[in-house]
């Protein structure tokens, strides 16, 4: 398995990977010295932290405030917030509470801040959806898995009959390699309770995962970031694609619309 880089450390180490992902991780870093050193790091900074910061306590009026206000937001979001959600496995996440504690320990101008800093992640950090959560988890596993790749060839007429026997539909499929996108082969994956077809793309250091089902299943996300990778969807010929990576918006609207293209052209 090839090191995760420093987000997804980042990532495992603060309980954001599915539990899939944070076994792989975990299995790895048994056997290598360089990620445990940074994990010890990670939790060497939290602890320096914790123990550094000094606590403000807010006066009993304000906290009462932002306590009600933070119950009745608890209130519009729990069913995605509930304690009767299954969360990932790994390290402890924040939850409600741990919010509540942190903003009561601040005053004045810290509290402000806080309050400040809350209200934009709470209005402006869009809210995650399972779709593009599924996709990033399932990318991430591809890449830290020693097989990211069933079926290795960059000639569309062995990839594409290979998806005949091992996913539910059949996507267009064509090598890019002279716009920059080598085909690399493909696999099948689960997919919205569907076997998903994947391509997989190689562009420059980047490795680009287009997913493929039925369409209909659920609305598409628009363009989103997740965890580091950008997702783009489209639908094309009653099927739904996503393409996922770490790559940058302008490569993945490329591949995007050499495949939507292709779809035109090979529409009956």
């Amino acid at each position: 398995m090839q090191h995760p880089d420093h987000l997804h450390l980042q990532a495992y180490f603060d309980g954001e990977m599915d539990s899939l992902a944070a076994d792989a991780i975990e299995q790895h870093a048994e056997q290598c010295q360089q990620c445990r050193s940074a994990l010890n790091d990670f939790e060497g900074a939290r602890a320096a932290l914790r123990e550094n910061l000094t606590d403000y306590r807010a006066p009993d009026a304000l906290r009462a405030r932002l306590q009600q206000a933070l119950d009745q937001e608890s209130g519009v979001m729990s069913p995605a917030w509930s304690s009767a959600t299954p969360q990932p496995r790994g390290r402890a996440r924040w939850s409600w509470p741990s919010w509540q504690f942190w903003l009561g320990s601040l005053s004045g101008g810290g509290l402000a801040a806080a309050a400040a800093a809350l209200l934009a992640f709470m209005v402006w950090i869009p809210r995650s959806d399972p779709v593009s959560s599924d996709l990033v988890s399932a990318h991430v596993r591809a890449l830290m898995s020693s097989h990211p790749v069933d079926v290795t060839s960059t000639d569309r007429h062995t990839v594409k009959p290979w998806f005949s026997g091992h996913a539910d539909v059949s996507p267009v499929v064509a090598d890019f390699e002279a716009q920059g996108y080598k085909l690399v082969g493909g696999r099948a994956d689960y997919m919205e309770h569907q076997r998903a077809a994947v391509l997989v793309y190689q562009h420059g250091a980047h490795s680009i995962d287009v997913f493929s089902w039925a369409a209909g299943s659920h609305s598409l996300p628009k363009d989103v970031s997740r965890d580091g990778f950008h997702v783009v969807c489209w639908t094309a010929q009653d099927l739904d694609y996503c393409a996922v990576s770490d790559a940058g918006w302008d490569e993945l609207h490329g591949l995007q619309r050499l495949l939507q293209d292709l779809s035109v052209h090979d529409a009956p």
